[in-house]
């Protein structure tokens, strides 16, 4: 997803001797960060310690965020730009501090997968310890920004005990100060300074307070010459055995975090119980948590399908009626009214673009409302409460994480496999991720769910997610029993942020980056795959026809759908209209309705139909290949469209991450849960529709 030269983008680390390097300062850059001179500032801290808004309030970038850790595990890069003078680094005739009214001051600002330690579990962690310290002096971050925990200190420390031990220029940056008072933590910030050895700045980054403060504490300390390591209290003997030498090693961090803890935090005495432990008395309860998840999910799905109808149905009638009546009069003034270039330009791209942005409004507010649920802190409650359940099941514990992720899209969320430590765990959880319904679905579920359902959409949509959910149990139950029987589950360790009223700034920026990169990913696709259908659509298979005025039916996108189309008879939707819909969905699953437009729209409508009505063709075509069982035919379909291989960037993902081997054995068991699950349901549906 591109946004922009001054947004984040996914860190272009450089390999140099097989060392990673985050340096950007006087080096070869790729036009994404500040420049080749500017200094480079890494923030690292533990999950949901409020790092990542930090890099969004620094950088004004937005990257997506979520309250349970694995969320960032690419690591992003940033400009931030400053307004303070001086000198930020030590190289020879350096211009990166030398501000101008068109440049303000820059520095590269990477955004590192969250770590509690510099002791990786798991390859995410590991990517940090190895830009961080691992690497030669000269390639690792100029300034290295901790963020900590306020209201849990001692743990948000460990690594600054850890760097400290290190030359590394450190600056901690003090988060949930508030959360800390409610508790009756007081911190003196000169205080944990003196006894750290290094700067610590108070701040709140969801309301942008403290900021200049750290701009300048960075500032002094790039102008500060080189860090020196602190001098540890007790040196481990070298008589000692390796074990009892980092145990000696590991008290001594461990007093020195308490000392600093107990020098810099006061108790005010005005502790007062927090009604986050209150409300999650009852939200991640082992019963009620679980209900009241479900409702709040039903609620989403249902309010999404019917505020945003209206505003479809205006899109609709838009792209369908002027938006098409211009092309075809400008066509017309061109003498191109009757040649293929209507039939891609009107028919193909004007339909099947047309009818993708219809969905917009749709996904602009179920990114809404999953945003404020993030950002309000019940996302990771609902995390808590999924674990628990699908734990109980035989599932590991960390890995419902990434498939969290994998609602919203797939590709990242088999990325997210990485936060686990064992190999087989990233396995298992890589080939259940495609089973998470992710939003390009979503398109086709209210789709035929407004055609079918009516008022009843939001209900199915909902079903689909639960549906969603029972193929991860019972896949990786069935996977648990015969491929990895000796694989034990794992506990989940989360951090639960307190619950907080969303900020109106921070949700429209997450919404709006979810709804652009859904549409500049899903556009891409749609014009590529429109052009595709068109071509095969215009291919004549016979030398009878003429390009561009072959029949649907007769041309070769035709007769390759009628290839595969009897497969389906069984799942009762066994038109080729429908199936060739599935086979364009392969490449991706928002170019499924462009299909289906495309291909009614070149489609010669029978007498007395309306050949505008895209609902109505796709309601006969059910109809006719289901014998009248409609509806157990509609839902077949949407479950085979749930449960087989999402799109070609998840599979190139779970290549890079699994392997070729793994990945073929994947779509080969998505195809059989698909086919057999769409089987079932329409043979028992039809018993009672």
């Amino acid at each position: 997803m591109s946004i922009g030269a001054d947004s984040p983008t996914l860190l272009q680390v450089s390999k140099r001797k097989d060392v990673l390097s985050a340096k950007a300062c006087c080096q070869d850059s790729s036009g994404n960060g500040a420049g080749t001179e500017a200094p480079v500032i890494a923030l690292v801290g533990a999950p949901n310690s409020g790092k990542s808004t930090l890099f969004n309030a620094l950088t004004g970038a937005r990257v997506t965020m979520g309250n349970w850790p694995g969320t960032t595990v690419s690591v992003s890069r940033g400009v931030w730009r400053t307004t303070v003078e001086g000198r930020t680094c030590d190289c020879d005739d350096c211009h990166c501090a030398e501000p101008s009214e068109d440049r303000p001051l820059e520095m590269t600002l990477i955004d590192l997968p969250g770590a509690y330690s510099l002791d990786p579990v798991s390859p995410d962690e590991a990517l940090t310890r190895e830009l961080l310290v691992d690497g030669p002096a000269d390639e690792r971050p100029d300034v290295t920004v901790v963020v900590a925990d306020a209201a849990h200190l001692s743990r948000s420390l460990y690594i600054v005990a850890q760097l400290r031990e290190r030359a590394v220029k450190v600056v901690v940056a003090l988060s949930m100060l508030d959360v800390a008072r409610h508790h009756g933590i007081d911190v003196d910030t000169f205080a944990l300074a003196t006894e750290l050895g290094c700067p610590v700045v108070a701040l709140d980054p969801r309301r942008r307070q403290g900021i200049d403060n750290l701009t300048r504490v960075v500032h002094e300390v790039l102008g500060a010459p080189d860090a020196t390591p602190r001098t540890l209290a007790h040196l481990p003997s070298p008589e000692l055995a390796p074990l009892d030498a980092d145990l000696v090693r590991e008290d001594e961090r461990f007093g020195f975090i308490e000392n600093a803890v107990a020098a810099g935090t006061r108790d005010s005495g005005q502790a007062r119980a927090s009604w986050s432990d209150k409300v999650d008395r009852w939200v991640t309860a082992p019963v009620i948590g679980p209900l009241i998840f479900m409702a709040v999910m039903w609620c989403v799905f249902q309010v999404t399908t019917v505020v945003a109808a209206p505003m479809q149905d205006f899109l609709d009638g838009l792209f369908t009626g002027p938006v098409s009546d211009g092309v075809t009069s400008l066509l017309e003034r061109a003498g191109l009214a009757d040649g293929w270039v209507h039939g891609l330009l009107v028919d193909g791209l004007v339909s099947g673009v047309g009818m993708l942005l219809t969905f917009a409004p749709l996904m602009a507010l179920m990114f809404l409302l999953l945003a404020l649920l993030e950002d309000s802190g019940y996302m990771a409650r609902a995390a808590v409460v999924t674990d628990r359940m699908m734990r109980a099941l035989g599932l590991p514990g960390r890995a419902f994480l990434p498939l969290v992720v994998g609602f919203g899209c797939n590709v990242p969320a088999i990325s997210a496999t990485r936060i686990l430590p064992q190999e087989r765990q990233r396995i298992l959880t890589a080939l259940l991720v495609p089973f998470t319904s992710c939003t390009a679905r979503l398109t086709v579920y209210v789709m035929l769910g407004s055609v079918f359902f009516g008022k009843w959409a939001g209900t199915v949509v909902f079903a689909m997610y639960v549906t969603s959910i029972l193929m991860v149990v019972v896949c990786g139950l069935a996977l648990r029993k015969t491929l990895w029987r000796t694989m034990g589950a794992e506990p989940l360790v989360l951090d639960l942020p307190p619950y907080q009223l969303p900020t109106a700034r921070l949700t429209a920026a997450v919404t709006w980056v979810r709804l652009k990169g859904f549409l500049q990913t899903a556009s891409g696709i749609i014009v590529a795959t429109v052009c595709a259908v068109w071509l095969l659509q215009s291919l004549p298979t016979n030398t009878h026809e003429k390009f561009g005025e072959v029949p649907v039916e007769d041309s070769a996108y035709g007769v390759a759908a009628k290839a595969v189309t009897p497969v389906f008879a069984p799942a009762g939707f066994d038109q080729w209209q429908t199936t060739s819909a599935l086979v364009v969905g392969f490449v991706a699953k928002e170019a499924v309705i462009s299909s289906w437009a495309q291909t009614y729209a070149v489609d010669e409508p029978e007498e007395g139909e309306d050949a505008g009505k895209l609902g109505q063709r796709i309601t006969a075509d059910f109809e006719k290949s289901s014998g009248g069982h409609t509806l157990p035919a509609v839902l077949a379909f949407m479950v085979f469209l749930l449960g087989y291989t999402p799109c070609v960037a998840t599979l190139a993902a779970q290549k890079r991450e699994i392997g070729l081997r793994w990945t073929i054995f994947g779509v080969a068991m998505q195809l059989a849960v698909a086919w057999l699950s769409a089987v079932a349901v329409f043979q028992v549906g039809r018993l009672f529709w």
